[in-house]
Formats: structure tokens, sequence, C-alpha cells
């Protein structure tokens, strides 16, 4: 019987559209969305979306044009937006950028969308999507600020690189943010901390922490997330995790 390939030699695996196989750990969808979420998808996504990210549109990886899409304002990205209270929030408290939010839960997609209406904010564009996505079409050097903001902590050890703060994520978005750009996590795992401590500074980052109040204290412009007040509840502790882009 012959030996089976080594990896290296194994094609690597593409999705239908020929994309990279990427394995995806999250949930696409969750429990029936209401009449009016269901008509936010339908009447507002294709307009919010930025376009030309997944690879049926976009096969060759061509660059967004985010000057276009925000009139060459600075650019900001939500990794996980969740229901997107955060994202809004900046939205409105910083209107003089562009914000870009990634979530491949379109139960989350269809909350952000409802909150977008009622905010009246216009710099904001949603993919409804892996990250990853994302930072195959976005330049290089071209996002001034990310946030990561309670992440799937997957809390068992063998689903530790499923986590964002590996190596897969961590280059490309180190690839796209600009030199000295800010990236934010916040979480309530001291597991993810550590990782988090581990591995950002790895791919490029500086912590910039000088004492404890710096992790323990939310940022200016931060509003508490539905995830943080569960987190409250529980007795779980928040950390609030700075870096810089060296």
């Amino acid at each position: 019987m012959p030996r089976a390939m080594s990896d290296h030699n194994t094609p690597p695996r593409t999705a239908p559209s020929g994309a990279p196989w990427r394995n995806f750990y999250g949930r696409r969808r969750g429990k029936g969305l209401r009449d009016s979420q269901e008509r936010y998808l339908e009447e507002d996504l294709a307009r919010l979306s930025p376009g030309a990210v997944g690879w049926d549109e976009n096969p060759d990886r061509q660059p967004l044009d985010t000057d276009g899409l925000f009139g060459g304002r600075p650019l900001w990205l939500e990794i996980g937006f969740g229901g997107g209270e955060h994202m809004v929030h900046q939205a409105a408290t910083h209107p003089d950028v562009g914000i870009i939010g990634c979530e491949p839960y379109i139960n989350g997609v269809a909350m952000l969308l409802g909150k977008i209406r009622a905010a009246g904010v216009d710099n904001l564009a949603v993919h409804p999507g892996d990250a990853r996505d994302m930072f195959d079409v976005l330049r290089p050097g071209s996002v001034e600020k990310a946030f990561l903001l309670y992440p799937d902590p997957w809390p068992k050890a063998r689903h530790h690189r499923r986590r964002f703060v590996t190596p897969e994520h961590l280059e490309p978005l180190a690839h796209v943010l600009a030199p000295g750009a800010e990236f934010r996590v916040a979480t309530d795992i001291p597991d993810y901390v550590r990782q988090t401590l581990e591995e950002v500074p790895r791919h490029g980052f500086e912590w910039c922490a000088e004492g404890p109040e710096d992790w323990r204290t939310p940022w200016d412009d931060w509003i508490s997330t539905r995830y943080e007040q569960k987190a409250l509840r529980e007795g779980r502790v928040p950390h609030y995790l700075t870096f810089r882009k060296r």
C-alpha cells in the first residue's frame, strides 16, 4: 500500500470559488431573524458592503478603493463586531473616520444594520464574513486603528489555535496596519490575555501599558458592550489591552 503523501507535497485545498481553504469554526446564523431584520439585510446590506471582498466577485484580490469608499478619511477596522453597538458608537463619536466592520454571524450583521438606521451614521461599511477576506483586499498600511473586542475565547486548550491571536490572523493584520497604528483588544478571559500578550508582540506590535491602570481602565471613547455586561454580571474582570504597530 503506498504511503500517504507528505504535507509539503499535498496540493493546497481550495474552496469552490477558488479561494484558499480557510477553516471557520463559529456560527454563521442563529435563531430566526425578525421581519425587520430580514428587511435591513435586504435593503441595506448591499449598499453598506465595501464590495469586491468575496472571492466570487474579486478572484484576483484587487485592492479595495477605501479612499473612494470613505472620501479619503482615515480607515479603522473592527474585527467581529458582535451586535454592533461599539462600532456605531465609534462612528458617531468620530465622524471624521471611516470604519469597516467584519462579522460572519448574520444575526449580528442584522442587529448592526438596525443600529445604523437608528443612529443615522454614514461612515460605516459592513463585511458579512471572515476578516481574513478583508485582509486580502486592504492595501498594506491602510488601516490606522483596529479593534478586537470580546472575541470568541475558545476556552478548551485544544481549541486555542482557533483564537484570533494566532499567526494566521496577526500576520495579515499587521500587514494592513499603518506604522504607529493602534490595535485594541478587550477580553474578560485571563488565558486569552496571556495568549494575546505572548503572540501580538511577536508580530510587530508593542504593548503600550505602563502600569496596571492601563489595562484595567477602558479607553476614553469606550462603550460597554452586551458581552462586557454579561462578563461583569458573571463576575469576570475585563482587560483592555492597547498595542501599537512598530
